[in-house]
């Protein structure tokens, strides 16, 4: 009762200091309009909004500062900069910040083409990115093609990267992070984005530090079988680093592994394997957004920076079809409501309170050798020799799963270091559990090490 009584404190006095530190977080972050970033994105490309910069060209200016000053040889934001001063009529300006860019970066066509009709722009109207009358005169073929594919990376990189615009704070996709866990990254296969986020504590949520181009698999929607083209949806976890003296040529400068298929495509029958973050092909710089086999692939220099924060067997990748965002008190919730049900089973199990802990479960359970049936007559037969248990679970992370890859439910995935300690065993290992809302309540779908 002691034990309980603490818990129930420590949750409240987290969920205090919680609110505190999430406000001071975001209470100084300007309000801004939603936008659409497929219209905006168009927007830009077309070069029809002229004059004084909106709230959202400034947003976007201001941001795009800020990662040059990170980073001078950020090729994306010196492009989207360019793009940003053409539309405000600073051609001159624009066409200055290209011609350092295609010097730097001889190998980023779009940046060539944008540069070309920039040029192109002093004597004549631009319709759209490489829409010049010199390019119009093409006959179709594998020229349009290739211009067709630079035009479909432009709308991606616009698109995925004003998607950051409309004010939305925080990915559902990460609850609670380990400490052990630096970073997370993210994909959203909708934009065509990377996002890296920094743990920066217990009871806060994660910072966005840094966010990409990417490039997928050449067929939309989810993986399900091998040679499918398609990009899976899910939580996985980075499994090693391939570097580039062992890989073919078309993956870059290397390759990081991830765990797919995890045990939930597994139980759902999916098949396939090698999906990777790894490189583009030495001899380009860049990719059309639906290029690879189902891997998810960076620039060269894209991938060795986000090497630095990627730790093998540790570092998280969550896949979603889009990404969700959520606001700060969303993530809180969802933060101290699954807090608090891995409480209630941890303590039911520890008090043999069999009942009560036989509740967490959902009606269709599995593990690697159960089902609820079998399950619950196990442990039945096994709590009822215990006299004492003694159970502790450190360093739990809690990723909400997207739903392109959980089929629609609402599902969690749980990981933690279980410590078990009783009359007749004791015992560490690295447990995670699938989560489930069944009735309204968070119930265990799985259970593995």
């Amino acid at each position: 009762m002691l034990r309980r009584s603490f818990v129930i404190l420590f949750i409240l006095v987290l969920l205090i200091a919680t609110v505190v530190s999430v406000w001071a977080l975001w209470r100084n972050q300007p309000v801004r309009e939603n936008i659409d970033p497929a219209g905006q994105g168009e927007l830009f490309l077309s070069s029809e909004a002229m004059g004084t910069l909106l709230p959202q060209q400034q947003a976007l200016y201001q941001r795009l500062q800020h990662r040059l000053e990170v980073n001078a040889d950020d090729y994306e934001a010196s492009l989207l900069e360019a793009l940003l001063l053409f539309q405000i009529e600073r051609l001159d300006d624009a066409i200055d910040i290209l011609k350092k860019l295609t010097r730097k970066a001889p190998k980023f066509q779009l940046a060539h083409l944008v540069y070309g009709d920039l040029l192109l722009a002093r004597f004549e109207r631009l319709s759209k990115v490489g829409g010049t009358d010199l390019l119009a005169g093409i006959d179709a073929g594998q020229e349009e093609a290739q211009v067709e594919n630079l035009r479909r990376e432009a709308r991606a990189r616009l698109q995925g990267y004003l998607t950051l615009l409309q004010g939305q704070k925080i990915p559902a996709a990460f609850i609670a992070l380990d400490p052990s866990i630096k970073y997370a990254l993210l994909v959203d296969k909708a934009s065509n984005r990377l996002y890296i986020f920094r743990n920066v504590g217990t009871g806060l949520p994660p910072q966005l530090v840094d966010d990409y181009y990417v490039v997928l698999g050449q067929q939309a929607g989810n993986k399900y079988r091998k040679g499918d083209l398609k990009t899976p949806s899910g939580v996985y976890f980075v499994t090693a680093h391939i570097s580039d003296d062992r890989l073919p040529i078309m993956y870059g400068s290397g390759a990081f592994p991830v765990s797919y298929p995890n045990v939930f495509d597994r139980h759902l029958n999916k098949t396939g394997y090698g999906i990777w973050l790894h490189g583009t092909d030495k001899s380009l710089y860049s990719r059309p957004p639906r290029d690879t086999e189902g891997c998810v692939a960076l620039t060269n220099e894209e991938l060795l920076r986000i090497g630095r924060y990627i730790e093998p067997g540790v570092t998280p990748v969550v896949i979603s079809g889009k990404v969700e965002w959520i606001s700060g008190r969303q993530w809180l919730d969802q933060n101290v409501e699954l807090q608090s049900m891995l409480e209630d089973w941890r303590s039911s199990w520890e008090t043999v309170n069999l009942e009560k802990y036989l509740s967490n479960y959902a009606i269709d359970f599995w593990s690697k050798k159960h089902n609820l049936k079998s399950w619950k007559k196990y442990k039945t037969r096994v709590l009822r020799r215990k006299t004492r248990q003694n159970i502790a679970l450190r360093g739990i992370s809690l990723f909400a799963y997207p739903q392109q890859g959980s089929e629609g439910r609402k599902m969690v995935v749980a990981t933690f270091l279980q410590r078990y300690h009783s009359n007749n065993y004791n015992g560490e290992m690295q447990k995670q559990l699938y989560l489930v809302k069944e009735q309204r309540r968070w119930k265990i779908l799985y259970e593995g090490k």
